[in-house]
């Protein structure tokens, strides 16, 4: 019979670096449950216009507002965390030496900014009238 060493269920609070990725986990339910929120809203639209009138007054309550925002800070969080630990899980390389750490991050940021803004673009519209 082996020894099983006892590790108790804070184990994750006695080191930072643990204590932040169990943080950057759990914050994939908030995305998780963003993307409940775009079904339930899409569901709403899929039921007609009193549906869906009913489910943007939920969206307008100072509540709903206040959880967007703390949702927005969690995404955000992962994101970044992710982006950040990339280079560590996508090892590329160009003939024998590896692609810097600070590229493929940096793609990954680009690609951010770049989708962000075409999505700004297309919500703000284009400055053009019709």
């Amino acid at each position: 019979m082996s020894y099983i060493r006892k590790v108790p269920n804070t184990w994750w609070l006695q080191r930072k670096p643990y204590f932040l990725f169990i943080v950057r986990e759990l914050t994939s339910v908030a995305v998780a449950g963003y993307c409940g929120f775009l079904l339930y809203l899409m569901y709403a639209l899929s039921k007609g216009p009193d549906e869906y009138s009913a489910a943007i007054g939920l969206i307008t309550s100072p509540a709903s507002y206040t959880l967007h925002m703390i949702g927005l800070l969690l995404v955000l969080y992962h994101t970044i965390t992710w982006f950040n630990v990339t280079p560590k899980v996508l090892v590329f390389h160009l003939g024998e030496e590896k692609v810097p750490a600070v590229i493929i991050a940096g793609a990954h940021y680009a690609g951010w900014l770049a989708t962000s803004a075409l999505v700004a673009w297309l919500l703000l519209g284009t400055g053009t009238s019709v």
